[in-house]
Parts: C-alpha cells; structure tokens; sequence
C-alpha cells in the first residue's frame, strides 16, 4: 500500500486514527499493531511470514541477550542473532545474484550451469533486517533492555511508517515511547504538515522528473547526446532525493500524529561541499547505522590510515551491496569509498581551499556521475550512458527527446525541486523579517500568530488538493527505495 494511494489517504489513514483515539491508551499499541500488519499484509501477502519470522526471531534473541549477559555464551548468542538476520537478508536478496556469478565461472571452467528462478524480494527487508540488528547489538553492548513486550517489540519492528523504506529507526530512538506516549493538537497539526510536504514533494515534483528521467534512460545510449544525457541524470539526481526524501517527510510525519519521533533523515545534502560532508546529509539513518555497527567496531581511523582506508572501502562495498544486489551498485559504493578515500589522502584539504562554488560543482559532478550507475540496470549501460554525458556518444535523437520531455510541467517541476533542494525556507522569512524591521524602524512583523497559522492551513490544504488532482489522473509511481 502506498502512502501516495487513495486508498491510504482516504481510507486506511482516516479510519486508522479515527479507531486509535477513539480507544482506551492501553489498546493502541495492539491496534496500530494489526493495523501495521495489515499494510505489510496488503502489498506483500503470505510474505507477511518473513517480517513476522524476523520478529519472533529478534525478540527471543534479546531476552536471551540479556538473560545470560556477562556468561561465556553471551558472544555465542550475539553470532547466532547477527547470522541469523543477515542470513534472511542473503536468501531473499542475493541468491540470484550469486547464482548468475557462479554460472559465469562454471561455464568459463566447461561445467554446467544452476538454474533458480527469480526469488521474491520481500518490501522492506533492508530495513526491518537493519532494525533487527541494531536491536540484538543494542542489547548486547548493555546500550538497551530488551523489550519484554511481544506486542511493543512487534510493534516496533512493524511501525508502518517507516516499515517499507525507513528510516532505520533504532528501538532506543523509540523505547520510551512504546509503552506511553500521547499527542497534543500542535505535535498533530505539524505531522500532519510534514506528510503533506512529503507528498506533495513525491507527487508535484519527483514524479514529472521522473517521467523523463525514466524515459531518456531506458533509451539506447546509441541514441543519447550529450545534452540528453545530461537532462537525464539531472532528473534522475531531483527524482531519487526528491522522492526519498518525500518519503522520509511523510514517515516522520505519520510517526508524529501517532506520538513517535523518528530521526531525520535528510539535511539538504546537494548543499554539501565533499563527498563527505554529503555522506552526513544523505540517507543519515543509514550512513550513522554504518558508521556506529560496522566502521567504529571496525576499527574506524583509530588504527592508522591504511586500516581507516580499508575500512571506508568495506563499508561502502557493504552499502553498495544493501542497495541492491548487481556489480552496477558494488561500483556505485567503491566509487563512493574511493572519493572519500580520495578525500582523506589529501583531496579534502585542497577542497578547503577552493571558493564554495567550486566545492559545490564538484560534489553535484561526483554524485551525478556515481548516480549513473545506481539508476543503470547493467555496467554496459552505465558505461555507454556516460559515454554520452562525456560527448563521446554518436546520439541522432537530441531534439526528438528534448521536445518529448521539456514541457512546462518538467520546467517547473525542476525549478521547485531544486529550490526546495535548498535550506531557503527559513533563511528567506529571517530575512524578510529584517528586511521590515529595518524599513519600519522596528515595527514588528505585521502577521500575527494566527494570521500565520492560517496561511499555512490554506497553503497544505491546496497542495494536499493538487496531490488528489495528480492521484485522481491515474498517476502511478512506486517510491524508488520500495526495492531495496
């Protein structure tokens, strides 16, 4: 079920917090339980067993985790927790992933091939794994107690906000709040705000991006130009952080209406100046997660540069492979460790030299040309594509495409996306204020609180109808992250 569906919006939504609130404090938790189980069950059918699996699975785990901490066999039960959780992962993701690379040694060494049919990837499984992990490690290192409530670590586990595509949140983020919380019209009303901006960012801008995006790179590259070429990724960078991070504001909002405060998970990372700096604005409950289970335990940079090298490269091979299971995302992560790597040796400190601009261009270069090989199925795909964005392609269908996909909603789609790429928001009313105060001699700001209020109330409720409008046209797009 997708939260930008009219039966989400229109239906689960409303009759969800209608029977929530209108239920004693003490069967909340149990309804938006079956409720969360329901929205996995509708998308996923009898796949619902894997997640219920992974909950009785991690919850027995943790009572045994802190039943025999401090005992020899303490360390023995966190190996079990780990592998069993990352074997899950491995059997639905990476099966056929490994099976077509075995088959190219076999035949290379004359041998027969494997078949195995294409496995279903269970929705969500990255995250609710991810979660799962943090719990048990959690647990182990005495950072939390294990949840003795089968209901509020289910509950946890399967919080249909974040489900499906996160953000990770962690059980120590949400453990005070599992057992008690409560919602004040205010923390509501903002909820409400913050989901209404993540679909409106999914619906007005990241899908007319992504139709062209879509379009130019399931082309030839044998047709591309270098302009072409160029709209494409240029899409395709708005579509990806405009709809991820659209989904982000939509599960951070949902969790507020229900008294949860997820993490955030975006920083407007397109204003970073390094690769870096844009690793600590993308995806944060993702990077943090690798940093705090796998880099730091690792050895981070505390063991000399050489180690922190190859600690940065594992981590972000790892990252490209939780992305997806092909060589085209292994790439997209060893490119990623490589410019921070890159970045670590030497490249960082000229950066810190540069004017800003420059900083800028070359972050939007790096993740523009690393994107291309996250949006490409294949590496010959990628490689050719940018080809064409390096104008060495032999492209015939420039103005063919450009007139296909430049029109005036693409136009303003990019020119709101980019801007809202920007932290301009609340510069621009700091500003304005300071701007009147000055013009005045210190009149204060002529909107009062509730003039203001109702601005915003008048502002959501036309983007929430333009959302319906694009719902009611039979758009359809599944968010980007959904498949991993």
């Amino acid at each position: 079920m997708l939260f930008s569906s009219p039966l989400f919006l229109f239906l689960f939504l409303p009759l969800l917090l209608a029977i929530y609130f209108a239920a004693r404090p003490e069967l909340r938790n149990a309804i938006l339980l079956v409720a969360s189980l329901f929205f996995y069950l509708w998308g996923e059918g009898l796949y619902v067993g894997v997640l219920l699996a992974s909950i009785g699975f991690n919850f027995l785990f943790g009572l045994l985790l802190e039943r025999f901490a401090g005992r020899a066999v303490e360390r023995a039960l966190l190996i079990a927790a780990v592998a069993g959780n990352l074997g899950l992962i491995v059997a639905y993701k990476y099966p056929n992933f490994l099976v077509d690379n075995l088959n190219v040694l076999l035949a290379a060494l004359g041998f027969r091939t494997i078949t195995l049919e294409p496995v279903h990837l269970p929705l969500g499984i990255s995250f609710f794994t991810f979660q799962a992990l943090s719990y048990v490690v959690d647990v182990y290192r005495r950072d939390v107690k294990a949840q003795r409530s089968l209901v509020d670590f289910a509950l946890y586990k399967t919080l249909f906000p974040q489900l499906i595509a996160g953000p990770i949140v962690r059980y120590r983020d949400v453990a005070a709040e599992l057992p008690e919380r409560s919602v004040d019209l205010d923390s509501f009303a903002w909820g409400v705000r913050r989901f209404i901006n993540g679909l409106a960012k999914k619906m007005l801008l990241a899908n007319p991006v992504a139709v062209a995006a879509d379009g130019i790179f399931n082309a030839s590259t044998g047709d591309l130009t270098f302009g072409v070429a160029w709209l494409g990724i240029a899409c395709y960078s708005l579509q990806i952080y405009l709809d991820f991070s659209g989904y982000s504001d939509m599960a951070i909002g949902l969790g507020r209406m229900f008294g949860f405060r997820f993490p955030e998970n975006f920083d407007h990372p397109y204003t970073a100046r390094s690769v870096t700096e844009f690793w600590r604005r993308w995806h944060m409950s993702l990077s943090s997660w690798f940093r705090d289970y796998l880099y730091i335990p690792m050895g981070g940079n505390r063991r000399g540069a050489v180690r922190t090298y190859l600690n940065l490269a594992t981590v972000f091979l790892l990252c490209g492979l939780w992305h997806g299971a092909s060589w085209n995302f292994i790439v997209w992560g060893a490119l990623h460790g490589g410019l921070l790597i890159a970045e670590r040796m030497g490249l960082g400190r000229r950066l810190e030299r540069a004017r800003a601009v420059y900083r800028h261009v070359y972050l939007l270069l790096m993740v523009a040309i690393t994107w291309v090989f996250f949006r490409a199925t294949t590496l010959a795909g990628a490689m050719g594509y940018l080809a064409a964005m390096a104008g060495l392609g032999h492209g015939r269908g420039e103005s063919v495409y450009l007139a296909r996909y430049v029109d005036g909603l693409l136009l303003m789609a990019m020119s709101v996306g980019i801007v809202s790429c920007l932290p301009i928001g609340p510069r621009l009313s700091t500003a304005w204020r300071a701007a009147w105060s000055r013009l005045t001699g210190g009149t204060s700001w002529p909107l009062g609180a509730e003039i203001r209020a109702l601005c915003g109330v008048v502002g959501h409720m036309a983007l929430l109808v333009a959302c319906a409008a694009r719902l009611a046209s039979g758009t359809h797009n599944p968010f980007i992250y959904f498949r991993f």
